[in-house]
């Protein structure tokens, strides 16, 4: 039996788009709180619940949250990313398939829980007070 390589989510370094200065702030700090989960076996849910409408702004601009952000923090497809936008709560959810399935032999998060610690980290520009 040959053995696959499978990407990690925890191995996968933040992103800082070139447009953040260097007064830029992590997401997790401008968040109510940032969360990830399982939608059943297969899938992975995150979500940013955002302190205010300004620092809901920056989470919900695609500069800094975009399927291509999320695929290459989480080393998933772009194509398979989800990502919901809204307002009207001040809250981003992101889904996307989890690349190892729940309870399997290399699964390290079986719950999902520890997967948000990435896209916390992001950094974007300090919002205008």
């Amino acid at each position: 039996m040959s053995e696959t390589t499978v990407p990690e989510a925890a191995a996968v370094e933040t992103v800082a788009p070139d447009s953040v200065a260097p007064e830029s702030v992590a997401l997790g700090e401008l968040a109510l709180e940032v969360r990830s989960k399982n939608a059943g076996p297969f899938w992975v849910t995150m979500e940013l619940f955002m302190r205010d409408a300004a620092s809901y702004r920056l989470a919900a601009d695609e500069a800094y949250v975009s399927e291509q952000v999320i695929a290459h923090l989480y080393r998933v497809d772009a194509d398979d990313v989800q990502i919901f936008r809204i307002p009207s709560l001040n809250v981003v959810k992101i889904s996307f398939p989890r690349p190892i399935s729940q309870g399997s032999l290399r699964d390290r998060d079986m719950h999902a829980g520890q997967h948000h610690v990435p896209l916390a980290l992001v950094r974007v520009p300090r919002p205008e007070a």
